[in-house]
């Protein structure tokens, strides 16, 4: 492991490591830590009733379906958009509730729900099932270490935080974190280099200690994800320097989603102002 006692810690050594770094990285990811802070709204899609199906919704990264107490119903199976069986699932004595996993791979759209009654199909519904990420806010740590996961560690001042929003109707992954453009250290072959790197997220998770593959994002949840590779870091000779006089730029926050391989971007204007030591000037952001 790299050690972290002292301000030159595993982000900074990890950018002077390249390509063959990126690939050892890559494989200590984890997977299943979020990034940051969670809210939710409770919401998820949900359908009226059909017949004896008294409920069918999005929870988490599942799709339930609650059938009546009283139905003559032995199976329920789930159609995808495609027309192609997605699952089905019996009903022992006194359940009323099955669930289909659908993850973060699936294929957005309309699903149908078929209860059977043997070979007979007793009721038929459906739940259309889509994404809809948002950035709504971002920021770095020098500005507001309380947006951060650690307010006082000098570790947050050359990392940034973005929250996003899911206000669609099925679940989806971040499964990397891309600041482009004219920030002093950026994500492509001008800075840290992964923007193209498979498996290498930029996303920091706090409860892991390292850099994670993917945030999941439910419907309705609000998620705060923080930068692993010191987007905001002064580094000579790459990105942006600080100069004697005030600069001015933009740059565009791209996050890339597992579900139709996505991406989301948001742009913002940035200004420096004027120093005489190349990382001492102040940073300024704006929505563009």
């Amino acid at each position: 492991m790299i050690p972290t006692d002292s301000r030159i810690d595993r982000r900074t050594v990890l950018r002077t490591f390249g390509g063959a770094a990126l690939a050892s990285v890559a494989g200590c990811l984890d997977g299943s830590r979020n990034s940051g802070t969670t809210t939710s709204d409770q919401t998820s899609a949900a359908t009226e009733r059909a017949g004896p199906l008294s409920r069918i919704a999005v929870e988490g990264q599942a799709i339930v379906v609650e059938v009546d107490a009283d139905a003559l119903v032995e199976q329920v199976n789930l159609i995808q958009p495609n027309g192609e069986l997605f699952g089905k699932r019996g009903l022992a004595a006194g359940a009323r509730q099955v669930s289909f996993e659908i993850g973060t791979a699936y294929e957005p759209g309309k699903y149908r729900v078929v209860a059977l009654d043997g070979e007979g199909t007793v009721a038929e519904g459906s739940l259309s099932i889509q994404p809809d990420l948002n950035i709504v806010e971002m920021g770095i740590g020098s500005n507001q270490p309380e947006q951060m996961w650690n307010s006082s560690g000098d570790e947050v001042t050359d990392e940034a935080f973005v929250t996003v929003e899911n206000r669609g109707t099925g679940p989806n992954a971040v499964t990397k974190l891309l600041f482009i453009g004219d920030v002093p250290y950026p994500s492509d072959e001008e800075g840290t280099n992964y923007a193209d790197a498979d498996g290498v997220s930029g996303i920091y998770g706090p409860k892991a200690d390292d850099e994670i593959d993917a945030v999941t994002v439910a419907p309705g949840e609000k998620i705060t994800l923080y930068s692993y590779r010191s987007p905001f870091a002064f580094i000579r000779a790459e990105g942006i320097s600080c100069k004697n006089e005030p600069q001015s730029g933009e740059f565009e926050v791209v996050l890339e989603t597992r579900v139709d391989a996505k991406k989301i971007s948001e742009t913002y204007q940035v200004q420096y102002s004027g120093s005489d030591e190349f990382n001492n000037c102040e940073i300024t952001i704006s929505e563009a």
